[in-house]
């Protein structure tokens, strides 16, 4: 009798053990299911694009050109379902966001404004001409033009020219390179780890050239020049375990795909 019941009792532990251990392993697989993929877009044209004048936290709207390539946009993303829409509180991005998901068709899902998205600060140089700041930029780092300088931006990237500038600002306002990249990292860090607790899924975010590059470019682990972004295109990153991956940068097809549906 005995034996019998210390039989039972073990087959009672083990067969407890293996239930529980079974529920954690399904717990941790659920968890780690729970995917995160962004679609990152630059905001429409705006009048100050087409002026060709600084753009940071200094604002303006959509060109009619601008309203359109959005329209293309939204268009273009139909069929992908999105859980929400996070968005750069400055005008643009606002307006672009809205444009973009009443062309798409979605009209219910939450959009949520945050300052973490905004472009790079340029100080003093905000609404000046391009050709300002970019030539005294050039000046400061003894380059002979801005052909030259921007021939090095596009190995180097934009770090020792936002330090520049951050230099040069006379309203103690301009942000540098490492400033606005872990401002816009913390973001998006934040907004993944909400997202994948809450069940993962396609989320929509609409930000700003600049700001987009420097947020994405070691968001994996390596340090990765990026290049300029048009207005309207998209950067695919997944969100997984902890990790992103960035899986395309600047895509235009998107837009592209919207153009081909309206005609």
């Amino acid at each position: 009798m005995k034996t019998y019941k210390i039989l039972l009792l073990l087959v009672f532990l083990f067969g407890t053990t293996s239930i529980v251990t079974a529920q954690k392993s399904t717990k941790s697989s659920e968890t780690k299911s729970k995917i995160v993929t962004f679609y990152i877009a630059r905001h429409g044209k705006t009048m100050l694009n087409t002026l060709d004048r600084v753009q940071g936290w200094s604002d303006a709207p959509l060109t009619p050109e601008g309203i359109e390539v959005a329209e293309y946009l939204g268009k273009g993303l139909r069929g992908i379902d999105f859980k929400a829409a996070y968005t750069s509180d400055l005008g643009r991005a606002t307006q672009t966001t809205n444009i973009v998901l009443k062309a798409k068709g979605d009209k219910k899902i939450p959009i949520i404004e945050t300052d973490g998205l905004r472009e790079t600060n340029f100080g003093s140089y905000e609404g000046d001409l391009n050709s300002k700041m970019w030539g005294d930029i050039a000046i400061y780092l003894h380059f002979k033009n801005t052909e030259d300088l921007f021939a090095d931006v596009k190995v180097n990237g934009v770090k020792e020219p936002l330090k520049v500038v951050k230099t040069l600002d006379k309203l103690n306002m301009a942000e540098d390179y490492d400033q606005v990249r872990t401002r816009t990292q913390n973001t998006l860090k934040d907004i993944a780890e909400k997202e994948a607790a809450n069940g993962g899924g396609n989320i929509f975010m609409v930000g700003h050239g600049m700001a987009i590059g420097t947020m994405l470019s070691n968001i994996s682990g390596e340090e990765v020049p990026r290049s300029h972004m048009a207005n309207a295109s998209v950067c695919k990153v997944i969100y997984q375990d902890g990790k992103f991956t960035v899986e395309s940068f600047g895509d235009t097809s998107y837009i592209e795909k919207g153009k081909k549906e309206l005609k």
